[in-house]
């Protein structure tokens, strides 16, 4: 059986690169939920990888912590 694909070893990266952009641009999980209109049970799952997020919300998450998405993927 293949694995998910937020198990996927790109996946978890990019999972821990949100939390960095997070906590860089000095939000907490409430503060970005706020932003993103989400709840911060969202955020919290979504950076541990239990919630994928779609490439709308990545790039919102990215903007919403004042990163240009197309670095972050480049980084990826």
């Amino acid at each position: 059986m293949a694995a998910r694909p937020q198990h996927k070893t790109a996946y978890r990266k990019m999972c821990g690169m949100l939390r960095a952009m997070r906590t860089k641009a000095e939000l907490t999980q409430r503060d970005l939920a706020l932003r993103l209109r989400m709840h911060n049970t969202m955020v919290h799952r979504s950076e541990i990888g239990d919630r994928r997020i779609d490439p709308v919300e990545f790039a919102a998450w990215c903007r919403a912590c004042d990163v240009d998405p197309g670095d972050v993927i480049r980084q990826l």
